[in-house]
């Protein structure tokens, strides 16, 4: 059993399991990566950044946590432009990178397939993604 496939199976809440792997499914069709658990982060792709400061890092391009109460998901470097498609999306809450949403049933998959997609778009953009 892989990193990942271990992560998920010891989501306790039942729904919450069964969210994490359809999402995990619904992320590799949208990225074409692999996931790969970066910390509580199950991450797909892999970009190397270097900010004006000179701070640099590696990070996943794309991922989420399933957290007890709901599933986080993370946009690198955030969803500030993706306003059409989130008003599309559903029921949902957001920060800068991450989007909350309690259940997967509350919002459209196919949107938020899109907006995986339009993400990894935007960050392939600024920053060369590879595989993970």
């Amino acid at each position: 059993m892989s990193q990942v496939a271990a992560y998920l199976d010891a989501v306790e809440h039942p729904q919450r399991k069964a969210d994490a792997i359809r999402l995990d499914r619904i992320m590799q069709d949208a990225t074409g990566f692999q996931p790969r658990l970066w910390g509580k982060i199950i991450g797909y792709g892999r970009y190397h950044y270097r900010y004006d400061s000179g701070r640099e890092g590696e990070f996943a391009a794309t991922g989420f946590h399933p957290q007890k109460a709901r599933l986080s998901i993370y946009i690198m470097p955030g969803y500030t432009d993706f306003g059409d498609i989130l008003d599309r999306l559903g029921k949902h809450r957001r920060a800068k990178a991450c989007l909350y949403i309690n259940k997967l049933a509350d919002v459209d998959e196919t949107v938020l397939a899109d907006l995986i997609r339009a993400g990894v778009a935007d960050l392939a953009s600024r920053w060369p993604i590879t595989p993970t």
